[in-house]
């Protein structure tokens, strides 16, 4: 059985057997993140398959800086943007966007243990996108803070900020309604 980055380095090579398999392994938890980007699934699929068209394309150019499930969930990501782009940007009002409360890290552990599966997710919906990629992909897809940084193109530390920032705006959101 070949790692992913075996596969990744095959791909490169040319193998499109190797690609399946990425595509077997990964493809699930790629069209997770896109249905989070988007609100369309069928857009969702036609990115998926754009992102393995770019996959093949630049194989050869995977690093070894993350890995490749983190590299494969970047690429998908940057197609998304790349063609969302494209269209016109709901308009939003800063000032109407609540401070961050500034609760201690204990009292949000406590809050987001209380709270149940579908208020967790129905209060991750609601965080601004920054917010919510990076606990969709360090909490959901278990990613590192490493490699959630390269899928977003961020330094570690802006990953640790925004989740910091995160599990306030959840705590905050999640207490709400008690």
């Amino acid at each position: 059985m070949r790692t992913d980055d075996d596969l990744l380095a095959a791909v490169a090579a040319g193998d499109q057997d190797a690609l399946r398999a990425l595509y077997d392994g990964h493809a699930a938890a790629m069209l997770r993140l896109l249905r989070r980007l988007t609100s369309d699934r069928g857009v969702a699929e036609e990115i998926l398959q754009e992102t393995w068209l770019a996959v093949w394309r630049s194989a050869d150019r995977f690093r070894g800086e993350a890995s490749v499930r983190g590299w494969l969930l970047g690429v998908a990501r940057r197609q998304a943007h790349n063609r969302l782009r494209r269209s016109e940007p709901p308009a939003i009002d800063v000032a109407e966007a609540p401070e961050p409360a500034d609760l201690g890290a204990d009292v949000e552990a406590r809050v987001l243990a209380a709270a149940g599966h579908d208020e967790i997710m129905a209060a991750i919906r609601e965080l601004p996108p920054r917010l919510r990629e990076v606990v969709v992909l360090a909490l959901v897809e278990e990613l590192p803070y490493r490699d959630v940084a390269e899928v977003l193109g961020v330094p570690v530390g802006t990953v640790k900020s925004r989740m910091s920032g995160a599990r306030a705006r959840l705590a905050r959101s999640l207490t709400k309604g008690r």
